[in-house]
């Protein structure tokens, strides 16, 4: 069935923007460090620009997304390009490279945090969180996305710029700490916001664009009624507005819900949908007043894993949506920026597994592959390439799940265990340790490639592991911490090492994913049962626990994260893959307590980050993933010590996981957004809520270059003190210090020291 004319388009609603080899990275740090002059960076940056958008007109695609390239951050580029400067930047905007300015605002500097860090969309990337309060005044900077779509012109390239929907925009902004008004909401701004949408359409439309993206993720979670009404309000107005381009507004990441209605019944010509999250039934789409006069998008290619799809499957889902929506177009669900680029360079990929990957090339030509069997039906190359993701399966790993027990997911009670604890530990109140990482030298970073080329050999490479062990220990025992950790300078990642060391996961070499701004990530391909053949890091936290009398923990990453952070097989319930790793991470746990290793910590900051975006399922993923942790961390006696390591989340179904998880310790990332923190510590406990066990609410920006004072981290410790009893509270960065410098490092550890021992001092008054 063909739409009409050359047949049903196709497209993508964003593509990767790091290089196919990192090129961003490397001169974004070189920038940064004074080696990469600013015309040098724009200069990479602008090649990696015009690759991208030539490389996509070359496949085929009928709609190439523009305006998807960013130094750093989207959201934030979005921000600034209708002009919301957060009042604190302001003073100094005006005597600052505008370069420079963004990355301020992104990294920080001296005397002033940067933006906030947070998780998009329970995806693995990073944005810079904007800042609006009442006196923000929005303008229209767009020199940059219309010299792009005039460049692509030149080129014979028509772009389809790509800019985050208003709506979403404030919602994903947060409160200005300067903001004194109780009743001021970010989307208190949108009247003065929409206005400068209409300028940006003004200005395409002169340029003959014919389309404009809108994309509004926030959507595909659970909205109030008033921001649903905000929602309508808002494409009522620029549906109906004077001169413009067509409109495709995307819900990328889940299910569109309620504002798919709104959208149908709207003026907006185009509407894109997440199939590949949240397929839609074709009649349940016909259902809906006014779609079938609509333009859809229909994302049908995942966005967010590395498995082609079933191409049979998803061709009869098509034809059956063509016959709702007749103009349509094959989609991606969401950008490509979360998959690496190209499969095809991945040299040392099992056939078995490589012949069912897709990267962003390969989900590119899907798309346009779909759209052309969708017009003229399959052809038998087409056919023939594999389309289901099956494995063999190990027998011995799913006996071992299968034979689970509750009583395996359960320890002695708190209470019982604090005591033990305590009294094998013999820690002072307020405990000041890190939670992992610390920085890696340029001589290890050589070590470990020269090992992986096999051109160094393992004994060597242990002794040079041991001499970057031994300085962190000395310098952790200088600087005064109580609880030491090993510096972990025998990973290359928190996720690939253990995945490294574990049967059932694949690995890339050219993988590599941005979480934001230059960081980079390969993430592990998890696709076959999984098992531990041998110990992954007993060996370095005992070497680490042999040069001190002072506790040292061992560190592991927890089974959720692992997931999380991995791109994970689909043949099979994530539940059961999660008790899978479970197992594998008990067996660790288990031999470090066994080699003397009196405390523990299971990292899970991404317990978050696969939280359905809608309520319905939560309640499902929260018991398995808190299942999960708890089996890989209750194999040990009740005075071996178990820490966690989480991300921030006020959801309060959050809250009450963290404390299903059982952890003797949790550390939580809280810099930024301390209150919720306190707020769950001082829930009443008598009823089932708050945090009861210890808790080490984060009081150091570990992604920060700045140098936090003491009497800053003394503050926010005795605020933690006062909601949370005092012999429960720990004192601890919000994260791993693997980014940070010495320079920086030091001062910053050496003030949280001096901190948490004021208030040891006041609780003895």
């Amino acid at each position: 069935m063909a739409s009409s004319g050359d047949g049903y388009g196709s497209s993508v609603l964003g593509y990767p923007r790091i290089g196919p080899h990192r090129e961003l990275k490397r001169a974004l740090e070189g920038y940064w460090h004074g080696s990469v002059s600013r015309e040098e960076l724009l200069t990479v940056g602008r090649d990696l620009q015009e690759s991208a958008i030539s490389e996509l007109a070359a496949t085929g695609i009928t709609q190439v997304p523009g305006n998807t390239f960013s130094f750093y951050d989207h959201v934030l580029d979005n921000a600034l390009l209708f002009g919301a400067v957060p009042t604190r930047y302001k003073p100094f905007q005006d005597s600052m490279d505008p370069l420079d300015f963004y990355f301020t605002m992104a990294r920080g500097g001296p005397d002033y945090p940067p933006l906030e860090l947070v998780k998009y969309f329970g995806t693995n990337y990073h944005y810079r969180q904007p800042e609006l309060d009442a006196t923000t005044e929005f303008s229209l900077h767009a020199e940059a996305l219309l010299d792009e779509l005039d460049r692509a012109r030149t080129r014979g390239i028509e772009l389809r710029p790509v800019v985050l929907g208003p709506v979403s925009l404030l919602l994903l902004s947060k409160i200005a700490p300067c903001e004194t008004d109780p009743e001021f909401t970010t989307l208190s701004l949108l009247d003065t916001l929409l206005p400068q949408y209409e300028a940006l359409f003004t200005e395409l439309a002169r340029r003959n664009a014919t389309c404009v993206q809108l994309d509004e993720p926030s959507f595909t979670s659970d909205r109030t009624p008033e921001e649903l009404a905000a929602f309508e309000k808002t494409y009522q107005r620029l549906s109906t507005s004077g001169l413009r381009p067509r409109m495709l507004v995307t819900g990328p990441y889940g299910d569109f819900g309620e504002a798919l209605t709104i959208l149908a019944a709207s003026k907006v010509e185009a509407i894109g949908l997440d199939l590949a999250s949240y397929r839609v039934k074709p009649d349940d789409l016909a259902a809906i007043p006014g779609i079938k006069r609509k333009r859809l998008y229909a994302g049908v290619i995942s966005g967010r894993n590395v498995w082609r799809a079933d191409r049979f499957v998803t061709l009869t889902y098509l034809n059956e949506l063509a016959k709702v929506c007749p103009d349509l177009v094959v989609s991606t669900g969401c950008t490509l920026l979360h998959v690496p680029y190209d499969v095809l360079v991945e040299y040392e990929i099992d056939g078995n597994v490589a012949d069912r990957l897709a990267f962003a090339k390969q989900k590119t030509t899907e798309v346009v592959s779909l759209a052309k069997a969708l017009t003229d039906g399959p052809s038998d190359k087409w056919r023939k390439r594999p389309t289901s993701v099956h494995f063999k399966q190990k027998h011995a790993v799913r006996q071992r799940v299968y034979a689970v027990t509750d009583e395996m997911r359960q320890r002695e009670p708190y209470e019982v265990r604090k005591v033990a604890q305590q009294k094998k530990l013999k820690l002072p109140v307020v405990p000041a340790t890190t939670l992992g990482s610390f920085p890696h030298s340029d001589q290890i970073k050589q070590a470990r490639y020269e090992l992986g080329q096999g051109r160094l050999e393992w004994d060597e490479y242990r002794k040079r592991v041991q001499a970057e062990i031994e300085a962190t220990i000395r310098l952790q025992e200088d600087i005064g911490l109580d609880v030491l950790v090993h510096g972990e300078h025998e990973r290359n990642d928190m996720i690939q090492y253990f995945a490294e060391l574990l049967e059932g996961f694949s690995f890339t070499h050219n993988g590599w994913v941005q979480v934001y701004g230059s960081r980079c990530v390969r993430p592990p391909i998890l696709y076959g049962d999984v098992s531990r053949p041998a110990p992954m890091s007993v060996e370095w936290s005992t070497y680490a626990q042999s040069l001190t009398d002072r506790p040292v923990k061992g560190i592991v990453t927890g089974p959720v994260t692992m997931l999380a952070r991995s791109f994970v097989r689909q043949d099979q319930p994530l539940y059961e893959t999660a008790d899978q790793v479970a197992l594998a991470i008990r067996d660790e746990v288990v031999d470090l307590e066994k080699a003397g290793i009196g405390i523990i910590q299971v990292d899970e900051p991404a317990i978050r980050e696969l939280l359905p975006l809608r309520e319905k399922g939560r309640a499902e993923y929260l018991r398995w993933s808190v299942a999960a942790f708890r089996l890989a961390t209750s194999g040990v006696r009740p005075e071996t010590q178990i820490h966690t390591h989480i991300g921030y989340s006020g959801l309060q179904i959050v809250v009450d996981a963290i404390e299903e998880l059982d952890a003797d310790v949790t550390a939580i990332v809280a810099t930024r957004s301390i209150e919720w923190v306190l707020e769950a510590l001082q829930g009443d406990v008598s009823e089932g809520a708050g945090l009861t066990r210890g808790v080490g609410p984060g009081v150091y920006e570990s992604r920060s270059a700045r140098i936090p004072d003491i009497d800053e981290l003394d503050e926010l410790l005795t605020k933690a003190s006062d909601a949370v009893d005092i012999d429960r509270l720990w004192a601890n960065p919000d994260g791993g210090l693997k980014t940070r410098h010495h320079w920086q490092l030091d001062p910053s550890l050496r003030n949280l020291v001096a901190a948490a021992r004021r208030l040891r001092r006041r609780s003895r008054s």
